[in-house]
């Protein structure tokens, strides 16, 4: 376009333009600015990084930069809320391959799509104490990639995905062989995981997680703590594998709620402590499998499970975890097992039940008789997975209440809590 209106004026000269009418003269000139502008290319970052001495405040001007660039020197990249880093599609944005980098206050857009070299924002290579922070990163692949990063803060950043099925977007925090790595207050959406693999000692905090597969995905990482996040809208909220001494602690997990999912997940954990979350409106509450050893088991204390359709599923060939001052309201099953074995050995205290039978005649919150959960035709619909769609129909109730009055075959007993608690106190508030 810019060549042959570039021609056409030259073919005319001044005279021949001159000869134009005014609208026509204004509509050749306006065409010919525009298609100046479009075939200027963004400036690029690189020669600025280049030139910024080691240790320096790089703050960029306002407005779009051209990607890639790579940052090999300690320095801090601020974009003041104004810059912007477009990479075009292609490839990672930006990618930090020296220690006591900070990166703050840009707009990182347009990774390309390939999982093969892992395209991201902003590509943390081998190097310790990064600070990425206040950015927002759209449009990309993966969202953060901490590769062999160690010490790294990632805090207050929005990330969102690709237009792309679930399946085929990235990761929106990725850590691999990482330690000391700190994830805080960041906003994420449409992305895959927060994955964790082979790290141990991070912490995840605070951050408000929507719309992607697993919130967060913790994978041979011991050690690490999963605290106050906001999970919703996910296939799965917080997954643990592998991953021996994590705590998960005070999060609110709610509508997640995918069939095969669960908000928490556990598998082949040991000595993790699973306290104060809040589990609301989910296919599944919690999910373990049965500790292997005497020390593979879970601490399940004093979270709320709400409204979810079933509370808690354990499978496997025995119990064997400790659950002490939950709170089980309103779920459609308290409680699901593979087999009526992976429920022995577990110890249940002072846990709330909105189903308890018994009475409080002392007044002091704790039920006079044991609490205890009987298999009945229950087991219809744990048994048969497509029996499940008729859960709590007409049908299976009925049923239930004829095993529950003249049981064809002797129940087994799933749970038993010697002290449990009434979720209102007499003075009406709760334990």
């Amino acid at each position: 376009m810019l060549v042959w209106l570039t021609t056409i004026c030259r073919t005319w000269g001044a005279s021949g333009v001159g000869r134009l009418s005014g609208g026509i003269q204004g509509s050749l000139l306006l065409l010919l600015l525009m298609a100046s502008a479009t075939a200027s290319p963004l400036p690029p970052l690189q020669p600025l990084l280049d030139a910024a001495a080691p240790r320096a405040i790089l703050k960029l001007a306002p407005g779009c930069y051209a990607g890639p660039a790579v940052i090999r020197k300690p320095l801090t990249l601020d974009g003041q809320g104004q810059a912007c880093i477009d990479n075009g599609g292609r490839g990672t944005v930006l990618t930090v391959q020296a220690a006591d980098v900070s990166v703050r206050g840009l707009r990182l857009t347009g990774s390309g799509e390939s999982f093969d070299t892992m395209d991201a924002g902003i590509l943390v290579d081998t190097a310790d104490r990064v600070r990425i922070e206040n950015n927002r990163i759209d449009t990309v692949l993966f969202g953060i990639h901490l590769k062999a990063a160690n010490d790294a803060v990632v805090h207050g950043n929005t990330v969102r995905g690709q237009a792309a099925p679930l399946n085929l977007r990235g990761d929106a925090i990725r850590i691999w062989y990482g330690r000391g790595n700190r994830i805080e207050a960041n906003d994420i959406a449409h992305l895959r995981d927060i994955t964790l693999t082979n790290a141990p000692a991070n912490q995840i905090r605070n951050n408000r997680i929507r719309h992607g597969r697993y919130a967060v995905h913790l994978v041979f990482s011991p050690d690490n703590i999963v605290a106050a996040n906001d999970i919703a809208h996910t296939t799965t909220g917080i997954v643990v594998l592998y991953s021996d001494r994590v705590r998960v602690e005070d999060n609110r997990i709610h509508h997640v709620r995918a069939e095969a999912g669960a908000a928490l997940a556990f598998k082949e954990t040991s000595d993790t402590q699973v306290q104060r979350n809040e589990v609301l409106h989910c296919a599944v509450g919690l999910q373990a499998n049965s500790p292997l050893h005497g020390h593979d088991t879970l601490l399940i204390k004093g979270n709320r499970f709400a409204h979810n359709d079933t509370a808690l599923y354990f499978y496997g060939d025995k119990g064997g975890h400790v659950l002490r001052h939950n709170r089980f309201e309103k779920n459609l099953s308290t409680l699901a097992v593979s087999h009526a074995n992976a429920t022995r050995g577990h110890l249940w205290e002072d846990n709330a039940w909105d189903d308890y039978e018994g009475f409080d005649r002392n007044g002091d919150g704790i039920g006079d008789t044991p609490h205890e959960l009987w298999l009945y035709a229950d087991r219809i619909w744990m048994e048969t997975p497509k029996a499940r769609f008729f859960r709590n129909t007409p049908a299976l109730e009925l049923l239930d209440f004829l095993e529950r009055l003249a049981p064809f075959s002797a129940p087994e007993r799933l749970l038993q809590d010697p002290r449990p608690r009434l979720l209102t106190s007499p003075s009406g508030k709760h334990p």
